[in-house]
Order: structure tokens, then C-alpha cells, then sequence
């Protein structure tokens, strides 16, 4: 069963670096788990492109099975498709703590927020950089996770888009405390700190990881520059 709670739960933890397992070696995916849990990390963020809402084409449900099978870390996945509802409960059968849907895949978003939690897991709307936080704002009070996109989804390797920042700090003061705000995109050593200092509680890093030989001390370096601007801002 999915474990809403368990994704929750990481906004008392944050800043939390949540792994993008896009990057990761698929053909040693245990083993790339398994340093990643070494490393100490609290979650782990899944990348579901269909080619269709996004120019790329990546894994589904039965990845998302085989990596429940190999952790009991909470799984954020994050639904690039174009009908996110038609896929929900399969995505939870097969192990999802908490599901995240794009409004530009679905401009009524409010039934399938309500859907995903009567499922038992975390709902979590995103939004790109060109869309204006407006067009989510009705839809706060049904999100456990509010995703602000720093890249156009689809590929990962791109360059941070400083449009997330100010939306960051828009939606900071309009959030609850139960409430995690997340950040997707070009996330790395030089920008996570203007992120947690936007009040981002989540942050998906893909490369600044996977890109290195020592996950521990990537993630360390990453959770202690969030953790300084963090703590700073009192966000």
C-alpha cells in the first residue's frame, strides 16, 4: 500500500535531496539503490515520460515495481504523461508513496489530487517554467507537494531556469505546514542554495549524484548548502 505519511513526513526533515533515478546505471540498478542508501538519503524521485506530454520516452510500472522491491524509502514518483488519471492506481499498485501530475496535462487537476489520495499516497501537482503560478494556485489546498519545474521536462542535463526562485517564494507564503515545496531541474551545488533560500523543502538532483564517484559525500555537500541558506531565511 502507498504510505502518503511516508512522503509527508519529509517536509520535517527538509531540505531533503531526493535522487533522480533518470541518471542512474539501470544495469546495476541494486547496486546504484544500494549506494544511495549508503549515502543516506530519505527518498527517491521517479521520472515517468510517456513521448507523448514529453519529447522522451523513459520507464512505467514495472520499474517503479522492481525499485519498491528493492527499498522501503519513500518513492516520489513524478507522472510526464498525458493521462495522469487513466494511470494513477496502477502507479500506486506497483509501489508509489506519492504521485505528482502536471496542470499542463490536466487543467482540472482537482479530481485526480482527490484520486491519488483516496489511493492512500501523496498528491503532488508540478508546473513548468512558463506556466504562471496563477494557474495552480486554486488547487494549493488539495496538494501534499507543489513541484516548481527549473527546466521543461522531458530531459535531464538541462540548465536552471531562475524563474523557479520567484515562484518559489510566491508559493512559500501561501503553503501549509504539512505542506512540501519541491524544485526540479539543474539542481546542483551552485543553485540549490537560492532554492532553499526561496523556501524550496525538496530538491530532485539528477547528475550532481550520478554524475560523481562518491554519492555520500555529493549528497552531504548538497544538504549542507541547502541546509545553510535554510536555516538563514527561517523558511
Amino acid at each position: 500500500m502507498p504510505s502518503r505519511q511516508s512522503v509527508v513526513q519529509l517536509r520535517g526533515a527538509a531540505p531533503v535531496v531526493l535522487p533522480s533515478l533518470l541518471l542512474c546505471d539501470f544495469g546495476n540498478l541494486e547496486r546504484d539503490v544500494r549506494r544511495l542508501e549508503d549515502a543516506g538519503v530519505r527518498g527517491l524521485h521517479l521520472d515517468v515520460m510517456d513521448g507523448h506530454f514529453v519529447p522522451n520516452l523513459t520507464y512505467g510500472m514495472p520499474l517503479v515495481e522492481a525499485i519498491r522491491k528493492l527499498t522501503d524509502l519513500p518513492l516520489d514518483v513524478h507522472l510526464m504523461i498525458s493521462d495522469p488519471a487513466q494511470y494513477a492506481s496502477q502507479f500506486c499498485d506497483a509501489g508509489a508513496d506519492g504521485l505528482t501530475i502536471h496542470i499542463e496535462a490536466a487543467p482540472d487537476p482537482a479530481p485526480i489530487l482527490q484520486q491519488i489520495q483516496d489511493l492512500g499516497a501523496a498528491a503532488g501537482l508540478a508546473f513548468n517554467p512558463n506556466t504562471p503560478v496563477e494557474a495552480i494556485e486554486p488547487y494549493l489546498p488539495l496538494c501534499d507537494i507543489v513541484l516548481v519545474m527549473s527546466v521543461m521536462p522531458g530531459f535531464g542535463g538541462q540548465a536552471f531556469n531562475a524563474v523557479a526562485i520567484e515562484k518559489l517564494k510566491y508559493l512559500s507564503d501561501r503553503i501549509g505546514p504539512e505542506q512540501s515545496l519541491e524544485v526540479d531541474g539543474g539542481i546542483a551545488l551552485p543553485t540549490i542554495a537560492s532554492c532553499a533560500g526561496a523556501g524550496a523543502h525538496l530538491f530532485v538532483v539528477g547528475s550532481a549524484i550520478f554524475g560523481t564517484s562518491d554519492y555520500a559525500v555529493s549528497v552531504s555537500q548538497l544538504e549542507e548548502r541547502a541546509r545553510t541558506a535554510f536555516t538563514t531565511t527561517g523558511r
